[in-house]
């Protein structure tokens, strides 16, 4: 997720993440950022994101959960 997240907020220094705060907040990313990072989540973990979902991946917290739960789909 981190590696995704590196390959659109490039030089940003994810190790002081906030778990609860969006990234759009934290990043400064825009709606091109979300899509190239959901495309990286699902070119490494394989798992199929509706776009109906995005909003679901804002934070850490969020993204993790929602992973979770999509996991073996």
């Amino acid at each position: 997720m981190l590696r995704a997240l590196g390959d659109v907020a490039l030089g940003a220094d994810l190790t002081s993440l906030a778990f609860d705060v969006p990234f759009r907040e934290q990043l400064d990313l825009d709606s091109m950022d979300i899509l190239n990072f959901v495309v990286g989540l699902h070119a490494a973990l394989g798992v199929e994101i509706l776009e109906a979902d995005y909003p679901k991946l804002a934070t850490l917290d969020a993204c993790v959960g929602y992973l979770a739960s999509r996991s073996g789909t």
